[in-house]
């Protein structure tokens, strides 16, 4: 099964049609894993899917919300790397 097969599996099951763009979900996973430590990118994730959804779900929220994520990862990586 590939990723894509995946998502619109898991999608599916829970009944979600979003526009996920899967690119930068996995690069904030990435950088969060990277910069901060292996765990925070699930975490990371998550907490940016339930931010999005909580103030309407849109693409545009997702991208709003994975920017500040992303400025606060910038941040942390600067004063620690």
């Amino acid at each position: 099964m590939t990723l894509q097969e995946w998502v619109a599996a898991v999608q599916s099951e829970l009944g979600t049609e979003l526009d996920l763009d899967l690119d930068q979900v996995l690069n904030l996973a990435r950088d969060a894993a990277h910069e901060i430590a292996r765990p925070a990118a699930p975490l990371t994730t998550f907490l940016v899917g339930y931010a999005a959804a909580r103030r309407d779900g849109s693409p545009d929220d997702v991208t709003a919300v994975t920017d500040a994520v992303r400025r606060l990862i910038d941040a942390n990586a600067s004063t620690t790397g």
